[in-house]
């Protein structure tokens, strides 16, 4: 099977092994001009770039972690109950209420979590309250399962427990027959893949300079 990536021309193939391979064409379809050499041959490079950071993260190796207990408004939880049906599960690390970037990812991310919830479940973890973290989700339309690391031992573990304060990313988990693993983690910050805001903001005159993302109790 295989999907255009619309505006680039370019081809994702999945192999009969499940690997995605992307095809990027000499030539990506632009006409007039409107898109100048510098920037086809920047994206050539980019896609190349990415093909090799998504083999590095399938190569790495699963690292089993403690089971650690979260807080959610129907009381305490395992890490391992977080998964319900699923073997994986993507742990969205959110800064909480004082942070409106973490809010402008999690408006993004929250319209991919039917997608996403076909393959992996999701949790959103915040140092915010579950008292809190559910006002929010009712005023931003979210539709996270939303957990609250008090303790900050997870969040430490997994390396977003920076200087005192939790740090924005993401981290990839898997349920295996030995417990709970890790399997890949990055930060968020503006430019990366996970908010797509920034690089449709690139493409104005003046890229984003003067805007900011709101706060989490005001309307995007």
């Amino acid at each position: 099977m295989d999907a255009t990536a619309l505006g680039l021309g370019t081809r994702a193939q999945v192999s009969p092994s499940g690997e995605r391979q992307w095809d990027v064409p000499s030539d990506l379809g632009y006409d007039c001009g409107m898109v100048r050499e510098k920037e086809k041959e920047l994206t050539m490079k980019l896609m190349e770039l990415k093909q090799e950071l998504a083999k590095a993260r399938e190569a790495e190796p699963l690292v089993p972690i403690q089971d650690y207990t979260l807080e959610t408004l129907d009381g305490p939880k395992r890490l391992s109950e977080l998964f319900g049906d699923h073997d994986d599960l993507l742990v969205i690390h959110n800064m909480g209420n004082s942070c409106s970037y973490c809010t402008l990812w999690a408006d993004g991310l929250n319209a991919f979590l039917p997608h996403l919830s076909r393959r992996t479940a999701v949790v959103l973890v915040s140092p915010d309250d579950p008292e809190t973290m559910a006002q929010t989700a009712k005023f931003r339309g979210w539709n996270f399962t939303m957990a609250t690391d008090s303790a900050h031992e997870m969040t430490d573990a997994l390396g977003f427990w920076v200087d005192g304060g939790a740090y924005p990313g993401v981290s990839a988990l898997a349920k295996t027959p030995e417990g709970v693993a890790h399997k890949n983690s990055t930060f968020f910050g503006p430019g990366d893949d996970f908010c797509a805001v920034w690089p449709l903001l690139e493409l104005l005159e003046g890229s984003s300079e003067g805007w900011e993302p709101r706060a989490a109790d005001e309307p995007a």
